[in-house]
């Protein structure tokens, strides 16, 4: 039987806190049909451009066309890869540089394909979800991020 999966909301309000990162992951201990898990955090980092540090980046999404798109890059991901599960959790706001503003979590019974569907969809969250950032500076003036 095939269950379908529903469209799950992705987007955090601020910054990802450890403490749910480590609750999602101990939360697993008790799927003993897993093998493997695959980890993906994107931290804030203060880059430095034409002399003027990052201190934070707000993120706005155009959410519902997010979600949308989130949910078939979720159900091809699943079709692709012998997944047990996936969680993707993005921040929307402003979050300052060191904090975490993605995290990626898929799990399999095998290693490789947790590795491989997770990096597949980072990559194609970056590319395909209508999510943008801009930069906020030191000094308060801003850029709007380019998703590399």
């Amino acid at each position: 039987m095939i269950t379908e999966r529903k469209p799950k909301n992705i987007f955090t309000q601020g910054p990802i806190a450890a403490s749910f990162i480590a609750d999602s992951i101990q939360k697993h201990n008790t799927k003993t049909n897993i093998g493997g898990h695959s980890i993906f955090l994107g931290q804030v980092r203060a880059d430095v451009i034409e002399g003027n540090t990052v201190k934070a980046i707000t993120y706005t999404a155009y959410e519902e066309m997010a979600l949308e798109k989130m949910h078939l890059i979720r159900e091809e991901i699943f079709a692709k890869y012998p997944l047990v599960c996936m969680h993707v959790h993005h921040s929307l706001g402003t979050i300052a540089a060191g904090e975490i503003c993605l995290f990626v979590f898929t799990s399999s019974a095998h290693r490789k394909a947790a590795i491989d569907a997770c990096n597949e969809v980072v990559e194609r969250l970056k590319a395909e979800l209508p999510i943008w950032g801009k930069e906020i500076f030191e000094d308060e003036s801003y850029q709007w991020k380019e998703n590399k």
